[in-house]
């Protein structure tokens, strides 16, 4: 899905909710959710869209319609020790409009 995509959903009220993915490294993944499913934002290549930072977020998401926005961080140490399944990822509701002054 594209930002063209997610915007059009978005509009006819069929995104239940963006997330914020944190991955190892430093880099993060859009993915959006409709209907239980996951939907990764891709970038104009059609290759998966890799962002900076929540504000690079923010700013890539300015002209998409406000929605539910997840920050999301996998457990890594479980991943790491093998235990990966036994809890959930760790998913934080945040501001999809940043809150900054200027």
């Amino acid at each position: 899905m594209n930002l063209q995509e997610l915007n059009a959903y978005a509009v006819a009220g069929k995104v239940d909710e963006l997330n914020l993915i944190s991955m190892e490294g430093g880099i993060y993944l859009l993915e959006a959710r409709m209907h239980g499913a996951a939907y990764p934002l891709s970038d104009t290549r059609g290759q998966m869209m890799h962002l900076r930072s929540v504000e690079h977020a923010r700013d890539v998401l300015r002209s998409i319609p406000k929605l539910n926005f997840n920050l999301v961080h996998t457990l890594v140490h479980d991943e790491m020790c093998g235990l990966g399944g036994i809890e959930e990822s760790l998913k934080v509701p945040i501001e999809q409009r940043s809150t900054r002054q200027g």
